[in-house]
C-alpha cells in the first residue's frame, strides 16, 4: 500500500513557488499580485497568499522540540491547560459554594476577585473542601492587600500542610493603577515584589509577580503591542528584582503573563509561540542556573475589546476561535470571557456557556493531545517570527527609552496603546474592521437599551488622587461608538423608516438595496426593502405611503444620471435623498443639489451620527 502511494505522488512533479506565482498572476489578467493579494497587516509586515517549504528553511525555530528551549514549540510535553472560572469573592461563604459548584462543571483552575485582605481564616473559609492537589487556585486582589493575603495564604497552607499540594498564583500587580488610572502605587514596587516572593518561598508551585498584559489587549492594543509591552513588563522586574538581591532563578519563576487574546485567529497562535521564544532568550542573558527557569507560564483571556451589545451570541464564535488560538499556540490555563459581560454582570447561563466552549475544544476537538499542532506549518511558522520581529523592535524601543516602567510613568505605553485604539475606533467606522452585528449584518428587530446594566463582578483597585495623573489606558471597546449611536436612537422614542426605492438594472438594485439596509440598519433604523418600480414616481409615491424618513435610490451608476435627479425633484425636501453608489455622474448630481452619498468608502459612523442628528431631532 506505501508503494502504491509513493507512485501516486511520484506522478505530480514538484512546483516552484515561482511557477505558482506565474499561474496566479496570469489568472489575474494584468490585476498587480502585491496590490491584489499582498496583505499589509495592522502588526507592520506583509502577509502574501502562499506560502512553501522553501519559506522556513532557513528558520530556526523549527529546530528544536516541545519542552526544549527555547520553548517556541511549548513548555509542556502535552498540550493541556486549566479551564478557569473567575469568581467575585466579595462574600467568601457564596464565593467558596460556586467554586465548589462549578468544579463539578469541567473547571480546574478558579480566580478569586478579592476586595479585601483576607486572613487565614477567611482563607479557610474560602478554600473550605476544595481539594488543592487537584485544582488551581489564583488570587486577584489589590496590590495594597498583596501582602497581609500572602502572609495569611502561607499561615493556612502551613497549618492544613499543603505546602507543597497548592498551585496557582497570588495576583501583584502595582502597574495596573498607572494603565487604569494613570496614578503610581505608593510603595516602592521592588520592596513589595521582594517582601511577597520571601513570603511565599515555602509555597512550591506559587507565582506572585504577574504581567497583565490582556489590559493592553482589552484596551485595544495590536498583537505586536501587547507582546513588545509584554516582554519589556516581564524584563522590568527581572532588573528590578536581580538587582534587588533576588536570583534570576526564583525571580523569573514567580512571575506569571497574562495575556489577552483577539479573534486574528492565526496571528494569536503566532503570538504565544513567539511570546515562549522571546522570553526564553531575555531570561537567558540574565544567566540563570537551568533552563527551566526560561519557562514562560501564559494565563489567556479572551479579549474584551471585540464583545458587542447588540447580536451579542456572535461573541460566542468570537471567543471560541479565540480559545483555539490559545490552546493551538500552547497557554497553559485560559479564561473564556462570557458572551455578555459587555452589558452585565455574567450569569449562570453565560459562565456555563463559556465553560462548555473549553470543553468542547479539550473534549470533542481533541487538542489537548497534540502538542504545538501548528508547528511545521508554513504559514503558522512564518508569522511566528514575523510577529517576533516586530515585538522585539517594541521591546528594544521601550528599553531604549528607560524601560517599561519608565514609559509608564510619563504615560507613553498608555498613548501608544491608545493610539491603536483610536486607529481601529476610526477601522470599524469605515467597515475596515468588521463586527458582525454591530457594523456589518446588523439584526436590525433588535433592541438592547433594557437589557445593559452595571457589571458589578469588580476586583478591588486601591483609590487614587487623581493629581498629577498621567494618561490612562482608554477601554472603550471596538463597538461602544455604532452602540452609543443605535442606543440614542432606541431612547428617542422614535425609528426613522428607511425606504429602498429598487429601480432599473435588477443586480445592481439587488446588490445596493442590501448593502443600504445594512449601512442604515447599524442605527437601529427600520428599513423598507421593495422588490423594484417600474417608474420613479410609482417609487416616491409609495415611500410616502410608508411615511419614509429616507429614501435611498438603489439602481446602477448608468440609470443614476436619469432617476437620481427624477425622484429629487419629486421628493421635493418631504424626505432625506440618498444615492447608493459613487457613480461617474456624482458632480453633476451634486450641482442638482443631491448631497447624500453611501457607497464602500464612506465613513458609516459618522454618516448615520449625521442622519441621527437631522432626524431624531425633528
Amino acid at each position: 500500500m506505501a508503494q502504491e502511494k509513493e507512485k501516486l505522488f511520484d506522478q505530480f512533479p514538484p512546483i516552484s513557488k515561482e511557477e505558482w506565482k506565474a499561474k496566479v498572476e496570469a489568472d489575474l489578467k494584468g490585476a498587480d499580485f502585491q496590490k491584489k493579494l499582498v496583505w499589509r497587516t495592522n502588526e507592520g509586515f506583509n502577509v502574501q497568499p502562499m506560502y512553501m517549504a522553501d519559506d522556513i528553511k532557513d528558520l530556526k525555530t523549527t529546530d528544536s522540540l516541545p519542552g526544549e528551549f527555547p520553548y517556541v514549540r511549548g513548555t509542556k510535553t502535552n498540550n493541556d491547560w486549566h479551564t478557569r472560572q473567575e469568581i467575585c469573592a466579595e462574600d467568601l461563604a457564596a464565593a467558596n459554594e460556586k467554586a465548589k459548584e462549578v468544579l463539578n462543571k469541567g473547571v480546574d483552575s478558579l480566580g478569586f476577585h478579592l476586595h479585601k485582605a483576607l486572613n487565614a481564616d477567611e482563607i479557610a473559609v474560602l478554600l473550605n473542601e476544595i481539594y488543592l492537589d487537584a485544582v488551581e487556585v489564583n488570587f486577584v486582589c489589590c496590590p495594597s492587600t498583596s501582602v497581609e493575603t500572602a502572609k495569611a495564604l502561607v499561615e493556612y497552607l502551613t497549618k492544613n500542610n499543603c505546602l507543597d499540594k497548592f498551585n496557582g498564583s497570588l495576583n501583584f500587580n502595582p502597574f495596573k493603577r498607572l494603565l487604569n488610572k494613570g496614578v503610581d502605587f505608593e510603595a516602592c514596587p521592588v520592596e513589595t515584589a521582594k517582601q511577597l516572593i520571601e513570603i511565599v518561598a515555602p509555597v512550591k508551585n506559587i507565582r506572585v509577580i504577574a504581567v497583565d498584559s490582556y489590559l493592553l489587549n482589552n484596551a485595544g492594543a495590536y498583537i505586536y503591542q501587547e507582546l513588545g509591552c509584554a516582554l519589556a513588563w516581564g524584563n522590568q522586574w527581572l532588573e528590578m528584582l536581580t538587582d534587588a538581591g533576588v536570583d534570576v532563578d526564583t525571580a523569573a519563576r514567580q512571575i506569571k503573563f497574562n495575556m489577552g487574546v483577539s479573534s486574528n485567529y492565526f496571528m494569536e497562535i503566532a503570538k504565544f509561540r513567539a511570546a515562549r521564544m522571546l522570553w526564553a532568550q531575555i531570561v537567558k542573558k540574565y544567566e540563570p542556573k537551568c533552563d527551566c527557569s526560561c519557562k514562560m507560564r501564559i494565563h489567556a483571556n479572551t479579549t474584551e475589546y471585540n464583545q458587542t451589545v447588540y447580536d451579542a451570541y456572535v461573541n460566542l464564535l468570537r471567543s471560541t476561535t479565540e480559545s483555539m488560538s490559545a490552546v493551538i499556540g500552547g497557554v497553559d490555563s485560559m479564561t473564556t470571557t462570557p458572551f455578555d459581560k459587555a452589558y452585565k454582570t455574567p450569569d449562570d447561563f453565560s459562565e456555563r456557556l463559556a465553560r462548555n466552549q473549553q470543553a468542547l475544544l479539550r473534549e470533542e476537538s481533541h487538542l489537548n493531545k497534540v502538542v504545538d499542532p501548528a508547528g511545521g506549518s508554513y504559514y503558522v511558522e512564518t508569522l511566528t517570527v514575523a510577529i517576533a520581529e516586530q515585538a522585539w523592535k517594541t521591546f528594544l524601543e521601550i528599553e531604549d527609552k528607560g524601560g517599561f516602567y519608565a514609559e509608564l510613568k510619563a504615560g507613553k505605553i498608555q498613548e501608544a496603546v491608545n493610539a491603536s485604539n483610536e486607529k481601529r475606533h476610526a477601522d470599524v467606522s469605515r467597515r475596515k474592521e468588521i463586527l458582525l452585528g454591530t457594523n456589518q449584518y446588523p439584526n436590525i428587530n433588535e433592541f438592547a437599551a433594557e437589557k445593559v446594566t452595571e457589571n458589578n463582578c469588580k476586583s478591588c483597585c486601591c483609590s487614587a488622587n487623581a493629581e498629577n495623573a498621567v494618561t490612562k489606558l482608554n477601554y472603550n471597546r471596538a463597538a461602544s461608538d455604532f452602540e452609543a449611536l443605535r442606543l440614542e436612537t432606541e431612547k428617542s422614542g422614535k425609528r426613522p423608516k428607511v425606504f429602498m426605492l429598487t429601480i432599473g438594472n435588477l443586480a445592481m438594485r439587488l446588490a445596493r438595496s442590501q448593502f443600504s439596509g445594512n449601512f442604515f440598519g447599524c442605527a437601529g433604523y427600520q428599513i423598507i426593502d421593495n422588490n423594484g418600480f417600474k417608474t420613479v414616481e410609482e417609487g416616491v409615491n409609495a415611500a410616502f405611503e410608508q411615511n419614509a424618513d429616507v429614501i435611498v435610490l438603489c439602481s446602477s451608476d448608468d440609470e443614476y444620471a436619469t432617476y437620481a435627479p427624477e425622484a429629487f425633484k419629486l421628493i421635493n425636501g418631504k424626505a432625506e435623498f440618498v444615492v447608493a453608489g459613487a457613480p461617474a455622474c456624482t458632480e453633476a448630481l451634486q450641482a442638482e443639489g443631491i448631497t447624500e452619498f453611501i457607497h464602500v468608502r464612506s465613513n458609516v459612523l459618522d454618516t448615520l451620527k449625521a442622519f441621527n442628528a437631522k432626524l431624531l431631532n425633528k
